[in-house]
């Protein structure tokens, strides 16, 4: 396969072992921030590119078979997994999390990004009378002010959002729309992959406050500023200690599920989706997030 062409490649899968489950894929995800960066190889974080290169991360199934020794799932179940654009896989038990019936197939598939988000915030140790700012509604920040809202129960969280629309999807979960002051937050969170709104954060944190960087440096470099110096700020990555199990267990509980914006604004088929992906490289107006329907036909 030619590098930036998208297309289909057929294997066969491993044989199932007794730790592994097999999945039928019902639907997946195209994740714009994260993917295409390395379709159109503009990916920072990359290195070298080798091809066919293989994408995708997020993707909810049913449980067609088990190994003997698979103990929290079985057949007929459905769950969320991480083994991206494929429509069967062989999975371990470990990398399965069951999904309960009442949530759908969108909802699950905000699994993993939400508790991606989660681990970052959880590291703040936030109070609910914290003042937040966060940078960037794509997914990952839409989720940030969710699980700020709906677990830290923070109550002044402002963003920094150029687009209508996005910010308009955070002011429903909450979010206020600001042109934040200086030495004013608490604490802030980098959500936007640019380095224009790391800097803004900066600005607008307290003396001593602390800024947690979830955007994974793939769109541009993020640097310090003078401003990071001389108000001795400190800089959080996202951590471990909270696993996407623990999260589930969370998320699809009390109607929180409910609560999360609407991020899937195109939709697409398994068929289609090379065609998709071939759009999606050369448009400029791109949707938060792209859903995967693997039972659809065309």
């Amino acid at each position: 396969m030619e590098p930036k062409t998208p297309g289909y490649l057929v294997r066969e899968l491993p044989p199932l072992g007794i730790h592994d489950v097999h999945v039928r894929t019902l639907a997946g995800a195209i994740s714009i921030g994260a993917e295409l960066p390395q379709w159109l190889e503009q990916d920072m974080t990359e290195t070298s590119y080798n091809y066919p290169l293989e994408t995708g991360y997020e993707s909810y199934g049913k449980v067609l078979a088990v190994g003997e020794a698979v103990q929290t799932v079985k057949p007929g179940d459905r769950v969320v997994s991480f083994y991206g654009h494929q429509d069967q896989a062989v999975v371990p038990e470990s990398k399965v999390i069951p999904v309960p019936a009442h949530v759908s197939p969108r909802e699950a598939l905000l699994l993993i990004l939400s508790c991606d988000a989660a681990k970052g915030v959880r590291k703040l140790t936030l109070t609910p009378d914290a003042r937040v700012l966060v940078s960037g509604m794509g997914t990952i920040g839409l989720l940030t002010v969710h699980y700020l809202r709906h677990y830290v129960n923070v109550r002044q969280i402002d963003i920094i959002e150029p687009l209508a629309s996005r910010a308009e999807l955070a002011r429903q979960l909450g979010a206020h729309i600001v042109t934040p002051d200086s030495d004013t937050y608490d604490a802030a969170i980098e959500c936007s992959g640019r380095q224009a709104a790391f800097a803004e954060l900066q600005s607008a944190v307290r003396p001593h406050g602390a800024i947690c960087v979830l955007s994974d440096g793939n769109l541009e470099s993020l640097t310090l500023t003078p401003a990071f110096h001389a108000k001795e700020l400190q800089i959080i990555a996202s951590s471990d200690g909270w696993s996407y199990h623990m999260h589930a267990d969370w998320l699809f509980s009390n109607d929180r599920h409910a609560t999360l914006p609407a991020l899937f604004e195109q939709e697409t088929s398994f068929s289609e989706l090379a065609n998709c992906f071939a759009a999606l490289m050369a448009s400029t107006d791109l949707p938060i997030k792209v859903f995967v329907d693997y039972e659809q036909t065309s």
